[in-house]
């Protein structure tokens, strides 16, 4: 595919890297020369420096010859103005980076796509979104919502206790046969290799293991992963940034007693206007003495949201040593992912992988309508339609010619999600979500096709 991105910032740089690692032809765009020569020296892409809503420059950047256009500059005026003038000049499909979360909430009233934007997306609504999501399933320090539910992704660390550690996944299958769910992705503790678990695949304490399950499934996952289904109901926030003050409002919404901490005196008395539910506190976060006096150990979840990732880390950490059940830190350094079991914090979150799995689905052949990279682990799940006429279409599972380094987890089916066996058939309308490893994406989406 041919890709213009417009802003070599976090999302963009981000965004431009996983996408040249898969040899799509490249194009940043970004009025900052110091961005573009890292992106250029680093990244086998075409760079351009300039506005990206000149004419003359999209038409340099032979945006008429383009299949996506993808605006995730600092500006929202840029990001719509550029997608607007790109689908006029030719473009197949355009996304917007925007911070105001109206246009998303009234996207039915106002037809952005008859403007020229076929999606909006913004990183910090999907932050938001992602905290509710694992408040909700507390246990487990990834999830991820397939159809409203019907399939549900979560990611657990294997305790010594849990009852399948040492058992092969054909065992475990043996054992707990009546179960809903099908491992989908691991990673051994120390090691970066990610496995696509095999019928001899054996659960080892401390793996990081993906599952797929249905939502009777959870409850099973819990018992089994050895994990206490906690009741979150008092959460302290740390910082109100646009993700503090969006997850603020949002569970404030949803009856949690929210604690917002926020250093900046003025923005603290703004916020405690615009969040009338939530006590809102001035004064900074890192001093433990203030963070005890607001009692702290009585909270059920910590979440620290501010700008700088090291903060956020190490509030966490206080929270763990104050047994707060449940701790989530927002972090723009990739590199911390693989600290963030070892050290002890529940959950790390990075909105620009957030962005990057939004608009990922928009890249893959066949029809895809979800798509996410797994944290820390070097894995893709991909949910796709299947047409009439794919090669899936009417074939058992295990008759299939899959790769061995991809995985199917589960199909949803007339509204229901069903955890699919090697003798399941799938059929045109099916929505399969799939596991796979980087390689081997070319060939699942063959089978789609």
């Amino acid at each position: 595919m041919k890709i213009i991105i417009a802003g070599a910032g976090e999302v963009g740089f981000h965004l431009a890297k996983l996408l040249s690692y898969e040899s799509q032809d490249i194009t940043l765009i970004d009025t900052r020369k110091d961005s573009l020569a890292y992106a250029d020296s680093h990244l086998d892409i075409r760079v351009i420096k300039g506005d990206a809503t000149s004419i003359s420059l999209l038409q340099d950047a032979q945006v008429q010859d383009s299949d996506l256009v993808i605006g995730v500059t600092s500006s929202e005026t840029t990001n719509i103005t550029l997608c607007m003038l790109a689908k006029q000049l030719g473009c197949k499909r355009t996304i917007a980076r925007i911070s105001n979360t109206e246009f998303i909430d009234n996207k039915e009233t106002v037809k952005f796509s008859e403007l020229g934007i076929d999606e909006l997306i913004s990183p910090e609504e999907l932050a938001a979104a992602e905290i509710q999501l694992l408040l909700s399933k507390s246990a487990f320090n990834d999830t991820y919502d397939f159809e409203d539910g019907k399939l549900i992704m979560v990611g657990v660390s294997l305790l010594k206790t849990a009852p399948f550690v040492g058992k092969m996944v054909k065992e475990a299958a043996k054992i707990f046969s009546e179960l809903h769910f099908m491992p989908i992705a691991l990673k051994r503790l120390g090691t970066q290799f990610t496995v696509i678990p095999r019928g001899d695949t054996i659960f080892k304490e401390g793996d990081q293991v993906y599952f797929i399950t249905t939502s009777e499934g959870v409850d099973e996952l819990y018992k089994l992963s050895d994990k206490k289904k906690e009741e979150i109901k008092n959460v302290m926030i740390l910082g109100g940034s646009k993700v503090g003050f969006k997850t603020a409002r949002d569970l404030c919404v949803n009856k949690f007693n929210v604690k917002l901490v926020e250093k900046n005196k003025e923005k603290a008395f703004d916020l405690a206007d615009d969040l009338p539910n939530a006590l809102v506190i001035n004064g900074d976060g890192r001093n433990v003495e203030l963070l005890q006096e607001e009692s702290l150990e009585s909270m059920d979840a910590f979440i620290a949201v501010t700008g700088n990732s090291e903060t956020n880390i190490m509030s966490c950490l206080v929270a763990k040593s104050k047994h707060v059940k449940k701790t989530i830190a927002l972090v723009e350094n990739m590199d911390y992912f693989q600290l963030s079991h070892s050290i002890g914090i529940d959950t790390l979150i990075n909105k620009k992988l957030l962005a990057a799995n939004n608009i990922f689905r928009h890249i893959r052949k066949g029809e895809v309508v979800a798509s996410m990279r797994l944290n820390n682990l070097n894995a893709e799940i991909l949910e796709f339609v299947v047409k009439p006429n794919s090669k899936v279409t009417g074939t058992i599972i295990r008759e299939l010619d899959f790769p061995k380094s991809a995985t199917i987890g589960g199909v949803v089916r007339d509204g229901k999600g069903i955890i699919a066996l090697g003798g399941f058939e799938i059929k045109a309308g099916d929505r399969v979500v799939v596991c796979c490893l980087p390689k081997v994406i070319a060939e699942i989406e063959k089978l789609f096709l």
